[in-house]
């Protein structure tokens, strides 16, 4: 038992000491000074322990442990950059619908949505293949994660997660490719030990019911642990009808057509006649978690982990907005399944020694699967494209103090992607099928890296952090004969070979406890992968995206710094700025092929673009905190995001950045008392006008809301919610909620379909 746990203990057991009837009062005095005195001396003979045990006593602590910022556990008052954590309470209290709406709870996450199942976030200005996803320390993003939205995020089951970190701006020394807006780190439910010879048996048990799509989910844990063996199942089924939008807002967001049907052999257009319903834009998923510890001794634990996840096939509800002479664009759009699974095993050494104090080894296997089906309007042909990626990675890390100032992490890592596309076309008439043109050509990624990060601590109050990465990766590609025939190729295959060299340098500052001052330099890189290389796709009406084999890294060098501030131990400020400059952007611009600015896709003739790294961007912005603990229960919060992008066109001229989105933020008054927890909330977004959308935006007619002048812009709104949670014993609760109480229709910026309208949610969870 540590002296700080004694000390409480002591607390405790003078708080709660009751003489008996012949204890005399005498007795009792000396009694209770003993103790008080045996606290006293600890307390002045253990200064760290004491301070942890004085933190409990106030409203604020600034000292939180996280894992993130070096893959292992530490206290944030070792890391530079800002990190934010998002507590299971929190998710149980508002009990999102996927993890993309959990993201969101933090305040400082904005997030797109092209479709119900999906959700695609945006950090400081970046987004999609700019920001990272690891899940229990494994990278999540593959060789074909776009520039454009994407959809991953949602595969992660939220009722599986124990933490979520979201680590902000470039952090590539320990993560590599792809972290340069940010990192989102969740670390799932954790396998439980027994500390006594009868078995550990924990679980949860819950369900959620959700008026504004029918949601209907179940959720179901159990934790069986002895001393050295320990078993955890996570099980999840989602499912979602179509969304009902809100009844007051834009009426550009009511889209003209219910569906469309195949009536003796033609497409007939519906008329749609319920302007809230969101058709087609319902959908199901599937989640199983499957862990097993082995703890043969206190210095060793290994763990193996399986995850699945499977969606139904979806719509891509904002292609079924875009129209031509007045009739729907698309007869179908959707997304086949969404599968993902991951395979890990890893073991982790906790010994001292001349090379380090701990060490730990991550094997992970991961397996991807998407597709694409689309049929224009009152078209024979069905096309569908399908992806297939299995990832490899052995992650190999270390940490050692040396000499009591100086705590290093350093470590080796590989990566692997093998992606397999193909393509296939069906007449739905005569049912005859063929293969057809693929979206990627078949490809290897590989990336092998060193890093090195050292945090010296120069007194209590001063410490710093710096650290180095090289990273050598490569790619080869090769289009099948199918795409080669489809687009007359002027290349068979891609390759690219190249090297990135990071780094970061960060202080941070604490004079006293209501006092923490940091900043951070740090660069980040993004690889050229499959997606920027190799794709073949419709990005807009008459605009289709060619490969490119001329592409190297891009770079982004970020400074920020972060000041927090505790007044009394009643007001928290928080405030953080920063500056990003991105370097051979990877960028989309018109270029030839074959020697044509324009060729023929699907039957329309569509102008050429392709991603080249033809500009600069540079992103800058602020975001802010305020927490007020108030008497009688009560509390209140914000959270604010203003970010501004700029990016060059390729005419010269300067664009606002489509992923910095407008101001937005989060107003919370809560209330706690007993059993009983509730709050009120605000959420909104600013207006983003025609002359602020960026060049590429602009044109997107289907997804936004229309002006005076009939320009397209991304109107402001704001919503009220009410959420409430009481705790009916120890083991039951349930939550309950109105979101959207208005009834607002509107659209989060650059999303394809508009938010829920007024939606009651109910939740239960039972724990044992």
């Amino acid at each position: 038992m540590t002296k700080g746990c004694f000390i409480k203990d002591s607390l405790l057991f003078v708080k709660s000491y009751k003489p008996s009837n012949n204890t005399n009062k005498m007795k009792r005095t000396l009694t209770i000074l003993f103790l008080l005195l045996f606290i006293f001396t600890n307390v002045f003979s253990a200064e760290n322990e004491i301070e942890l045990e004085l933190d409990t006593l106030k409203n604020f602590h600034l000292d939180e442990v996280v894992i993130s910022g070096t893959r292992w556990q530490q206290s944030s008052s070792n890391i530079a950059s800002k990190i934010i954590q998002i507590s299971p309470a929190t998710v149980g209290f508002h009990a999102p619908q996927t993890t993309a709406d959990l993201l969101t709870l933090s305040g400082k996450v904005y997030m797109q949505k092209s479709q119900q199942g999906g959700g695609s976030p945006m950090i400081r200005g970046f987004a999609t293949n700019r920001l990272l996803y690891t899940v229990d320390d494994v990278r999540m993003n593959t060789a074909i994660f776009r520039s454009g939205n994407i959809q991953n995020v949602i595969s992660i089951d939220p009722y599986a997660i124990e933490n979520t970190e979201v680590l902000f701006g470039p952090n590539s020394v320990i993560y590599g490719s792809d972290a340069i807006g940010g990192v989102m780190s969740f670390q799932t439910l954790q396998t439980k030990f027994s500390n006594t010879n009868s078995p550990l048996i924990t679980g949860s048990v819950s369900g959620k019911y959700a008026t504004a799509n029918s949601e209907k989910t179940a959720h179901f844990d159990i934790n069986i642990g002895w001393k050295k063996w320990a078993l955890l199942t996570s099980i999840s089924s989602f499912n979602f009808d179509d969304l009902l939008q809100g009844s007051r807002g834009p009426k550009d967001y009511i889209k003209p057509f219910a569906a469309v049907e195949r009536i003796d052999g033609k497409d007939v257009a519906i008329a749609n006649t319920n302007p809230k319903l969101q058709s087609p834009s319902g959908y199901s998923q599937f989640n199983l978690m499957q862990k097993v510890s082995f703890k043969p001794s206190a210095v060793w634990t290994a763990n193996a982990s399986v995850h699945y996840s499977e969606t139904s096939p979806y719509s891509r509800y904002d292609r079924h907005l875009r129209t031509r002479n007045n009739l729907p664009r698309y007869s179908e759009w959707n997304y086949g399944n969404q599968i993902w699974g991951m395979y890990a095993f890893d073991v982790s050494h906790s010994q001292a020694n001349m090379l380090y104090d701990q060490a730990a080894l991550k094997l992970a296997v991961q397996n991807f699967e998407e597709s694409r089906i689309d049929r224009n309007f009152n078209s024979d042909i069905r096309t569908r494209q399908t992806e297939k990626v299995d990832a490899y990675s052995a992650n190999l890390d270390f940490e050692k103090k040396i000499g009591g100032k100086d705590e290093i992490f350093y470590g080796l890592e590989w990566v692997y992607n093998h992606v397999n596309s193909f393509g296939s076309k069906t007449n739905i008439s005569t049912k005859e099928t063929g293969n057809s043109a693929a979206r990627y050509p078949i490809s290897n990624w590989h990336s092998v890296a060193a890093f090195v990060s050292n945090h010296h601590s120069f007194n209590k109050k001063l410490k710093a952090q710096a650290g180095l990465r090289y990273n050598a990766f490569s790619l080869h590609g090769t289009f099948d004969k199918f795409t080669q025939k489809e687009y007359t190729l002027p290349f068979d295959n891609i390759h690219f070979q190249s090297g990135a060299l990071t780094g970061n340098l960060g202080l941070i500052f604490r004079p006293d406890y209501t006092w923490a001052i940091s900043t951070n330099l740090s660069t980040g890189f993004r690889s050229p992968n499959v997606d920027d290389m190799g794709k073949i796709f419709d990005s807009a009406p008459g605009i289709v995206v060619v490969p490119n084999a001329n592409l190297k890294a891009e770079y982004a060098t970020n400074i920020d710094l972060s000041v927090v501030k505790i007044l009394g131990d009643i007001v928290k400020l928080d405030l953080t700025g920063y500056y990003t400059f991105l370097n051979n952007a990877l960028v989309r611009r018109p270029m030839q092929f074959n020697g044509q600015d324009s060729i023929l896709y699907k039957g329309e003739m569509s102008a050429v673009e392709a991603v080249q790294n033809a500009a600069t961007a540079r992103v800058y912005g602020l975001q802010a905190g305020l927490e007020v603990k108030i008497a009688g229960g009560f509390s209140a919060s914000t959270d604010l995001n203003f970010q501004k992008g700029i990016e060059e066109l390729d005419n010269g001229e300067k664009s606002p950045s489509r992923h910095a989105a407008p101001f937005f933020g989060v107003s919370r008054i809560n209330y706690q008392h007993g059993k009983l927890k509730m709050q009120l909330n605000a959420q909104y977004q600013a207006e983003k006008s025609h002359e602020e959308m960026p060049h590429e935006e602009k044109s997107k007619t289907e997804i936004y809301a229309k002006d005076e002048n009939g320009n397209t812009f991304a109107p402001a709104w704001w919503t009220l919610n009410y959420h409430a949670q009481y705790q009916i014993c120890k083991n039951l609760s349930i939550t309950a909620g109105i979101e959207n109480i208005l009834d607002k229709r509107y659209r989060p910026y650059s999303s394809g379909i508009s938010a829920p309208g007024r939606n009651f949610l109910i939740s239960i969870k039972a724990t044992f």
